[in-house]
């Protein structure tokens, strides 16, 4: 039985390693974690920035990578806590967006300011229950290369992003978006996808539900 395991299947085990990593009720890793764990467990690319006022809730369980020439910019928060952040190659994260894992982003990828993404549920259905205290479920985002997410965007658990697709400003994001199309609106519908025959973008009006 591996180490991981063996921590796993021992709860008092694993609360203790927990209390090692992070603070209880915090999201922020401890700062020896921070100084000296993850910058040996996780991969930075070539002339990747992470701006100085950023929040890089990392945790060394999950995975977390930052591709080449990639930048995440002031005031945005990454959390790995729940599911791997995979960042690819030319990408951009926006000042004050939030992405909080099991993320998959591409490369050539821009995050307007203030986009929220989170690949995490809190359960609820349990009303004898506080909503803190029930089981959190997670479903992988995906955001496929060359995409720009506009400002003030949310993109919700499980969704998947095609290749070249816009997201406009202040979409709410339910379902899968087509590549090379445009969405907008709460909950975001199709407005625009591009004809490989006219090679030109075509209005259309249609929910996206792929």
């Amino acid at each position: 039985m591996s180490l991981v395991q063996t921590i796993k299947e021992n709860p008092k085990l694993k609360n203790l390693v927990l209390w090692m990593l992070i603070p209880q009720n915090q999201a922020r890793p401890r700062l020896w974690v921070k100084l000296f764990l993850n910058p040996f467990k996780h991969k930075k690319g070539k002339k990747a920035t992470i701006r100085r006022n950023t929040r890089i809730d990392v945790m060394p369980f999950n995975n977390f990578s930052l591709g080449q020439n990639t930048t995440i910019e002031d005031f945005a928060t990454i959390n790995n806590g729940m599911g791997d952040v995979l960042i690819g190659d030319n990408s951009r994260v926006g000042i004050s967006s939030v992405v909080i894992g099991p993320v998959t982003i591409g490369n050539y990828v821009i995050l307007a300011q203030n986009v929220v993404m989170s690949g995490l549920n809190h359960g609820y259905e349990d009303v004898t229950m506080p909503i803190d205290l029930q089981k959190c479920t997670t479903k992988e985002i995906v955001i496929e290369d060359e995409c720009w997410i506009g400002a003030n965007s949310v993109i919700t658990a499980g969704v998947r992003i095609g290749k070249h697709a816009v997201i406009a400003a202040g979409s709410v994001v339910t379902k899968n978006v087509p590549p090379y199309s445009v969405v907008a609106g709460n909950p975001a519908r199709v407005i625009k996808q591009y004809d490989s025959e006219s090679k030109r973008w075509e209005r259309t009006n249609t929910l996206v539900t792929i």
